[in-house]
């Protein structure tokens, strides 16, 4: 039975994931180890905290002697664990290659003292960077253009060095933009969900015609623990949705299923290095391992709205104070809270 790691499983993601796995009856033990910055909340494990084979720990990737002491006790590794916005990257570079590259490197070097078996690192869609046409292939260049994409491919090229180099069994996946329940404000659809809800306006940059990719973050995950079970060590395995949209588009959904109207959207300056389109192909993961991607994306994108309507008490304190971690002193407190809580 296997007993896995999970890096950054209180965050958005890596939450879903642990879900998950914990189902697995060939799983005995899942540890869940979080820093609890901003975006990492205890409470987004839920009834997980219910099960006997979940343990949480609370430090960071980068701390070697906590990350020794952890992998060795473990066969896999599924590591979330990332600054991921990409907005926070341009005014906190060095925080995104310190968590992202260090920390990445910190976790290939105990995998690889202690023999872990499996080790899936989480990566995206934006390491390929932007692509005018066709879609991206898991042998196309890597052209990251912003700090943050650009420390996700420094941690997905250390992560299969170690395969490389000392035969530790990685396996890189590579998703597109993931959506769904609890995911941090600062992310477009609960940005722009959470706004219209307290009749606030939205911001679209330039002219909207951005495009990206729309994963829902079950079938992410569904996808991961493909990877994890059946990736060939050394691969890389892009994991995409079914639904190509603008921005625009994906405004004129999100104004629908709030019950706004365009009156509520503003036109601002684009942003700078605002990527004009991403797209993978996914063919690999599909021929290989079976993944297909099973929500639809209007039933999924009305679910997870459904959810920040039902729950502002969950996103409205991240609204006033978006970038406060929990403090230390209160950490035990709200896990053991977290525990108690049945949704």
């Amino acid at each position: 039975m296997e007993k896995v790691l999970v890096t950054g499983g209180a965050g958005f993601i890596g939450s879903h994931f642990v879900k998950r796995i914990l189902r697995a009856d060939d799983v005995a033990k899942v540890t869940v180890l979080d820093a609890l910055t901003y975006a990492g909340h205890a409470e987004n494990l839920g009834k997980a905290f219910l099960s006997p084979k979940l343990r949480f720990v609370h430090g960071n990737i980068i701390d070697v002697k906590l990350v020794d002491d952890l992998v060795q006790q473990h066969t896999a590794i599924v590591h979330f664990a990332a600054e991921s916005h990409v907005d926070r990257s341009f005014f906190a570079a060095s925080t995104f290659l310190s968590t992202n590259v260090l920390g990445t490197q910190t976790l290939a070097d105990a995998a690889m003292r202690y023999g872990i078996k499996r080790f899936v690192h989480v990566s995206t869609d934006e390491v390929y960077g932007p692509l005018a046409e066709g879609a991206a292939t898991e042998e196309a260049p890597v052209r990251p253009t912003v700090p943050y994409a650009a420390s996700k491919a420094a941690s997905d090229f250390v992560a299969l060095s170690y395969f490389h180099t000392y035969d530790v069994p990685v396996c890189v996946t590579r998703s597109s933009n993931n959506y769904g329940p609890y995911q941090h404000p600062e992310k477009i659809i609960p940005l722009f969900v959470t706004r219209l809800f307290q009749g606030d306006n939205v911001a679209i940059h330039g002219q909207g015609q951005h495009v990206r990719n729309w994963l829902h973050v079950e079938d992410n995950c569904a996808g991961i623990e493909l990877v994890l079970r059946g990736g060939v060590p050394g691969e890389v395995y892009n994991i995409g949705g079914g639904t190509d949209l603008t921005t625009v588009e994906l405004t004129g959904n999100l104004l629908r299923m709030c019950g706004a109207d365009w009156d509520s959207v503003v036109y601002v300056s684009d942003r700078r290095s605002n990527d004009i389109r991403y797209s993978m192909n996914w063919d690999k993961i599909a021929t290989q391992l079976g993944y297909r991607p099973a929500r639809v994306f209007e039933d999924g994108l009305a679910a997870a709205v459904e959810w920040y309507q039902r729950n502002p008490d969950r996103w409205a304190p991240l609204l006033r104070n978006p970038c406060a971690p929990i403090p230390r002193a209160e950490i035990a407190v709200a896990v053991e809270e977290a525990a108690r809580v049945v949704h």
